[in-house]
């Protein structure tokens, strides 16, 4: 009787932890539900372990279903666009913009096709669990910037075949009280992480159908990702 008490006395608190969990990523995934178009203000921040990385900035438009318009600012100008059936991506500087298409594409924002409805957070996590100062940090980035967000992990997919590698580690959501999406963290096997920090959300704006199409500039260099793999092997 005394292993069932302390077995329910440590169980109950898990259970209601992964409950609080589940609650928070419907709360997300309703919010962004309602929406048919958004609009945010990005910050990025690319780290690639003891090769560096790099911070951008600009901003980002999503449309059901499955579009995304990225528009890099600073510190040089550049454009990724999903257009729901081909992924582009064209840097002016380099007069080439590189094509593939979307199931062909492993980027770092699957994530957050989930603002697109392409995606669920319980297909997409194994497990979701909410973090706090009691389930300790390995790093600053697991605290919330703002104090009054809450920080949504999420576990990869296990699987039983040891040669297939996860996409990601884990997933950090950060969650205002309103449940919107402050900041996404990506991290990668070989010490990989992509964060991303979101602002002055817009929500079922009209949208030109246009944004979400690439047609390339003349003189521009196409090259499609494609090709690239076949040339590879």
């Amino acid at each position: 009787m005394l292993l069932v008490l302390c077995w329910l006395a440590l169980g109950s608190p898990l259970q209601q932890a992964r409950a609080d969990a589940a609650s928070m990523a419907r709360a997300v995934e309703a919010r962004y539900a309602r929406a048919q178009t958004l609009q945010a203000e990005f910050y990025e921040r690319y780290h690639a372990g003891s090769g560096g990385g790099q911070a951008e900035s600009g901003i980002v438009f999503f449309s059901k279903p499955g579009r995304m318009r990225w528009e890099y600012e600073s510190p040089e100008q550049k454009l990724f666009v999903v257009d729901g059936k081909n992924v582009w991506f064209y840097v002016p500087a380099d007069r080439t913009a590189s094509r593939g298409t979307v199931r062909e594409s492993e980027d770092w924002r699957t994530p957050l096709s989930l603002l697109t409805g392409k995606i669920h957070l319980d297909r997409l996590c194994g497990q979701m669990e909410l973090l706090d100062e009691a389930t300790g940090t390995s790093s600053p980035s697991d605290l919330p910037y703002d104090p009054r967000n809450r920080i949504l992990r999420c576990l990869p997919h296990k699987s039983n075949d040891s040669n297939v590698q996860q996409a990601f580690r884990e997933i950090l959501f950060e969650v205002s009280p309103a449940a919107e999406l402050a900041r996404v963290v990506i991290r990668e096997p070989g010490d990989i992480e992509t964060e991303f920090r979101f602002g002055n959300w817009k929500q079922n704006m009209p949208l030109p159908e246009s944004i979400f199409h690439f047609e390339p500039p003349d003189g521009v260099t196409i090259v499609n990702e494609e090709d690239l793999a076949k040339g590879v092997h």
